[in-house]
Formats: C-alpha cells, sequence, structure tokens
C-alpha cells in the first residue's frame, strides 16, 4: 500500500468534513468527485450553487452529495459577522468590513464555519497565495496552544527510494517562513517531527541541513544552524535529531559513516530541516520534479486547527492528497 493509500484508508476510519472555498476552480471539482467517490472526507463548497453544478456539468465530473454554501444566502453570515467583528475589533475590524469581507473572500468564509465548529478542516491555496489562506487562520483560529510559531512542510514519497522512511519524507520549512532564526528553526523540527510521526505513524528522525557537515565550513549560515541544533536538545530533550549535516550526510549511510561518525541520525533522516525558504522551496521542486516523487503540501503546522496550503501549480490529485491528509490531521486535533 502506498504512503497516499494509507492515509486514505485512515480517513474512511472517522470521516470529517473539509472546507474547499475555491469552487471556481476546475481542479477543485474534478478532486471533489474523486474524494466523494473514494469517500475519505465529507466536503462542502463555497459558492454559488448554481454557478458550481454548471461548472461541474461542464467539466463532465459527478458532485452529487456535496454541500454547497453560498456566503450570500447562508442563514449563518450574521453570526460569522459578529463573531468576525468581536474578534478583530481591536484591530480595527467593523461590522459593516465583517460583512464585506465574508462575502467576498470565500476562504475566510471557510475559516469561519472552522471556527464555529461547522467544519473540521479547510485546504485553499489552488488559486490563491499562501498569505491569502494563511491570514484568515491566524486572524480566526490563531495558533494551536504550545506552538511558537506556524510553519509549512511537504510530505514526499518518493518512487523506488531507500532513503527515509520507505522513501517518505516530511521537508519544512518549505513554504512559509523566509529565514527563521535558529530558535525558530528548532520549533519548526519539533513540530515537523510531530507531524511525520501523526501521518506516516513512524518515529521522527531529524536532520538540520547545511552546506556543512560538523564543521567542513566556517559561515555565519552554518553557526545559525548549529545553534538551532543546541536549541533543539535544550527545549527538546526527547526530539531525535542532529546537525548541522549536508543532505547526503543525513540520508546516506555510507557517507553518514565517514561525514558523521556516531550520529543518532545521520544516513537515517527521514525528517529534513532546511535552513531558510530558498533551500526548502529548491529542495522539495527539485526532488518532486526530478525524482518524479509526490509533494503533498504545502501543509500548515502550529495552528489552532488544520489548515492547509496548495501550490498553485498543483493537480488535481494534489488537492484529494492534501484533503485526506487534512482529514487525518483533523482526527488527531479533535
Amino acid at each position: 500500500m502506498s504512503f497516499i493509500d494509507g492515509i486514505k484508508a485512515k480517513a474512511r476510519k472517522d470521516v470529517k468534513t473539509i472546507v474547499l472555498p475555491e469552487s471556481e476552480d476546475e481542479r477543485t471539482l474534478r478532486a471533489t468527485a474523486k474524494i466523494l467517490e473514494e469517500k475519505t472526507a465529507n466536503l462542502i463548497l463555497i459558492g454559488n450553487e448554481e454557478t458550481v453544478k454548471a461548472d461541474a456539468k461542464k467539466y463532465g465530473v459527478n458532485i452529487e452529495g456535496v454541500q454547497i454554501i453560498d456566503p450570500n444566502t447562508s442563514d449563518k453570515l450574521d453570526e460569522y459577522v459578529n463573531t468576525l467583528y468581536e474578534l478583530r475589533k481591536a484591530k480595527g475590524m467593523t461590522e459593516e468590513l465583517a460583512r464585506k469581507t465574508l462575502l467576498e473572500d470565500n476562504t475566510t468564509f471557510g475559516v469561519m464555519m472552522l471556527k464555529t465548529g461547522s467544519a473540521d478542516g479547510l485546504v485553499s491555496g489552488a488559486c490563491h497565495s499562501t498569505a491569502n489562506t494563511l491570514r484568515p487562520a491566524l486572524q480566526i483560529l490563531r495558533t494551536a496552544p504550545g506552538a511558537k510559531l506556524v510553519s509549512g512542510f511537504f510530505i514526499m514519497d518518493v518512487p523506488n527510494c531507500e532513503y527515509g522512511h520507505n522513501g517518505t519524507f516530511v521537508f519544512a520549512d518549505c513554504g512559509l517562513n523566509q529565514d527563521p532564526d535558529s530558535e525558530s528553526l528548532a520549533a519548526i523540527a519539533h513540530d515537523a517531527a510531530k507531524s511525520f510521526e501523526s501521518l506516516v505513524g513512524a518515529p521522527a528522525k531529524v536532520a538540520f541541513l547545511s552546506h556543512s557537515t560538523k564543521g567542513s565550513a566556517k559561515h555565519a549560515l552554518v553557526d545559525k544552524v548549529v545553534s538551532a541544533v543546541e536549541i533543539a536538545h535544550e527545549q527538546y530533550p526527547d526530539l531525535v535529531c542532529d546537525g548541522e549535516l549536508q543532505l547526503d550526510a543525513a540520508i546516506v549511510p555510507s557517507v553518514a559513516a565517514s561525514k558523521a561518525p556516531g550520529s543518532p541520525v545521520a544516513g537515517q533522516a527521514n525528517v529534513l530541516i532546511f535552513p531558510n525558504l530558498d533551500g526548502g522551496n529548491v529542495g522539495y521542486k527539485l526532488v518532486q520534479r526530478l525524482a518524479k516523487a509526490e509533494a503533498y503540501g504545502p501543509m500548515l503546522q502550529g495552528i489552532a486547527k488544520p489548515v492547509n496550503d496548495l501550490s498553485r501549480g498543483c493537480s488535481w490529485e494534489d488537492i484529494v492528497g492534501v484533503v485526506a491528509l487534512t482529514a487525518v490531521q483533523a482526527q488527531i486535533t479533535k
């Protein structure tokens, strides 16, 4: 069974309700039809019902059974307006602005459904930026208890790969924090390890990546990673981690034996922490395109309820996978 097939099987055991606010996108509707067929989630599409059904017919997909909610006619609109106003009035929110936002921004309306318990998770980003997805989530849901920051990760499932956990890795942060400091890197590593263990179901072994292995290069960029490892050991003593490690030393046993002998992680890493967003974004796209890996994400961690982003270059199949992952996250965080 592939990684994503295992996730879908978990999702079917306790079906959750996931909101898809981008009902105007063809990929969303194609994904909706597949998700309904596979029964991995109950879905709510946000949009005009007549338009959504006409588009589904145009694309030749069957979305019968999906719930479609139009903010303009929703009986929850007044409740959501009042809730958003109360949450944000100290930041200048007015009731008029709250109503305008909810009517014009489907993602905000969807996040409000999570806030009030009408849904369990949300997936967006196929045709909107990460900021459009993240902003209402942070403003309305806030960070999870104990979380120091919100960060992004990808689950990378590499075919015919002997490294990681049967070819499966978590890469972080590849989509959100541009240049995290050492303390932020340590927190990202901690959260990424929890995400790996909850979704992949195997012990996390975390490598802090660098262009240096164990002092082979001297630079401020290396110092940042070394400091992050020290902080991680101090603040998260149960986290199995090491660094700084070059990528080959992190995942290839023979290279690890030469470059980092005695490391508890080198040659076995399945959670890769990139020093900045440049490295993370380039790294996941290289693996996705050249190694033909399935890349699920960017998933978000550290938010009070499951909200996940999509790459604007995603396929409808990617949306199907991220919805299943979001449903499993919702099972864990209920």
